[in-house]
C-alpha cells in the first residue's frame, strides 16, 4: 500500500505562483507514475500532470502546459507540482494520485492510478 500527503496549497493572486508537494510512503518501489487532477465545484475531476517516476518523462494537459511544471524528488519520495500565472480557472481541489506498475490506462485517465491523496485546495482570487 502507499499513502500520498499533499500540501502547499492556499489562497494567492491571479497571476501569482504555487507549489504543492506530494510525499509519498509505504510500497513506493512500486510506483511508476505519479500524478496531479484537480476538482472543482460541481465539475468533474480533470488530470493535470502527470511522471513516470522511472524515466522522468512528463505530461501535461493543454489548459495549463506553459505554466505548471511536474517535478519529483525520488530522495524524498517526493512529487511537486509548480504553478505559475495562476488564474481564476485553476481553483480546485488538487489531489495527487500515484499509479503501481502494470496498471492500465494512460497518463491522462484515472484508472492508471490506484492510490490517492485527500487534497490540497488551491484558491485563486
Amino acid at each position: 500500500h502507499v499513502q500520498l500527503v499533499e500540501s502547499g496549497g492556499g489562497s494567492v493572486q491571479v497571476g501569482g505562483s504555487l507549489r504543492v508537494s506530494c510525499a509519498a510512503s509505504g510500497a513506493t518501489w512500486n510506483i511508476y507514475s505519479m500524478g496531479w487532477f484537480r476538482q472543482a465545484p460541481g465539475k468533474k475531476r480533470d488530470v493535470v500532470a502527470s511522471i513516470h517516476t522511472g524515466f522522468g518523462t512528463t505530461f501535461s494537459a493543454d489548459s495549463v502546459k506553459g505554466r505548471f511544471t511536474i517535478s519529483q524528488d525520488k530522495s524524498k519520495n517526493t512529487v511537486y507540482l509548480q504553478m505559475n500565472s495562476l488564474a481564476p480557472e485553476d481553483t480546485a481541489m488538487y489531489y495527487c494520485a500515484a499509479g503501481s506498475r502494470g496498471r492500465d490506462g494512460t497518463w491522462a485517465e484515472e484508472r492508471r492510478y490506484n492510490f490517492w491523496g485527500q487534497g490540497t485546495q488551491v484558491t485563486v482570487s
